[in-house]
């Protein structure tokens, strides 16, 4: 058959010479080939880009939000301003720029002078303000995981439980003013930057009241742990970064197996309490989680506790491993009795945090 083609092919050029048109099928030919290529080429690329972002999870960046038309939050018909959005993270990010980092013995030290233990808090339910801006690198050198697992959680539970506070005043404030017929400028003002924090650009209350919420003490210790490897990663060490959130602005840390220029970076913090804010306005926000915030929502208006295990299903797309990192969770919060620590409350340090106790 390749001989008849190019026997065939041969004629037909033959027949052209004899016209004295040889070179003119010759040129056609070869420029219908050159405008093909140049014009499938582009497509086909485009197609392979496309595909590839597909399947890129970007539900960790919190930080660097894809401003686009594809990543709107749900009920919104705008787009979110990043730094309204962020805002108060980042003023918190900023405020501490010289912290001093213990060591583990000292801080070991400063439970025992507050009599601040786990087993305690699992008893009274209540937990020392002990807020430490920074995790000692000495935790890495701690043998044994029990003791080294306690360490972390007694690190970061008044961070968690803080946040939750705040998030409760707000709620409470917020649930007071959707009561009222009339609002007064102030509590304008206030809706108005809430609205701005939690990306609500259609301004709608239900929606506010959905995201505005906590996240179960439990479940974020999880996470903590899972990402960090129980405050031993890199990450946690040298940027304060408890739940992993990435960025591809110039601020963060590299992981050691991406490629030198390319790809996201793990978002850097000054203090570990900027990273809890930031990982919970992630989930409150971002719009892989908006089953986690229905099921929180649904959970709320059946009048039940916020259960860890069930919301944590709805965490598939915080890491590519999916099912298997909600397992991971899971098994995290049983092995370790986390659930305990879940109606744990911070004791006030102002008179405004009473109320909460």
């Amino acid at each position: 058959m390749k001989k008849n083609f190019f026997f065939n092919n041969l004629k037909f050029f033959k027949f052209f010479d004899k016209k004295g048109l040889g070179s003119l099928p010759r040129i056609f030919i070869s420029s219908f080939a050159i405008v093909s290529f140049f014009y499938v080429f582009p497509v086909m690329v485009n197609l392979i880009d496309k595909s590839n972002i597909e399947f890129q999870n970007n539900s960790k960046q919190i930080l660097v939000y894809e401003l686009n038309k594809d990543n709107r939050i749900e009920g919104d018909s705008k787009i979110l301003d990043e730094k309204d959005l962020l805002v108060d993270i980042f003023s918190l990010n900023d405020l501490e720029t010289d912290t001093v980092r213990l060591n583990a013995s000292t801080i070991k030290q400063l439970f025992d002078d507050t009599n601040y233990t786990l087993q305690d808090v699992r008893e009274k339910k209540l937990v020392k303000p002990v807020a430490l801006t920074l995790l000692p690198n000495e935790i890495k050198k701690i043998e044994n995981t029990k003791k080294r697992k306690e360490f972390f959680i007694q690190i970061i539970l008044p961070l968690i439980l803080q946040e939750n506070n705040n998030i409760r005043l707000d709620r409470k404030r917020l649930f007071s003013i959707i009561n009222k017929s009339k609002n007064t400028d102030i509590e304008k003002k206030w809706l108005d930057k809430k609205y701005k924090q939690y990306g609500v650009v259609s301004r709608d209350l239900s929606v506010l009241k959905v995201r505005m919420d906590e996240i179960p003490v439990s479940l974020a210790i999880a996470q903590a742990a899972k990402e960090t490897g129980w405050g031993t990663s890199r990450f946690a060490l040298e940027g304060n970064a408890l739940f992993g959130q990435w960025t591809w602005s110039g601020e963060g840390l590299k992981p050691k197996d991406s490629e030198k220029n390319t790809g996201h970076k793990v978002m850097r913090f000054n203090v570990l309490q900027a990273s809890v804010r930031a990982y919970q306005r992630n989930l409150n926000t971002h719009s892989s989680y908006k089953d986690f915030r229905q099921a929180r929502a649904e959970l709320r208006d059946a009048g039940r506790s916020l259960d860890s295990i069930i919301l944590s299903k709805f965490l598939d797309e915080y890491a590519e491993t999916g099912e298997k990192y909600v397992e991971v969770l899971q098994q995290i919060i049983k092995q370790n009795n986390l659930k305990d620590f879940d109606d744990a409350k911070l004791l006030p340090s102002s008179i405004e945090l009473e109320s909460l106790i």
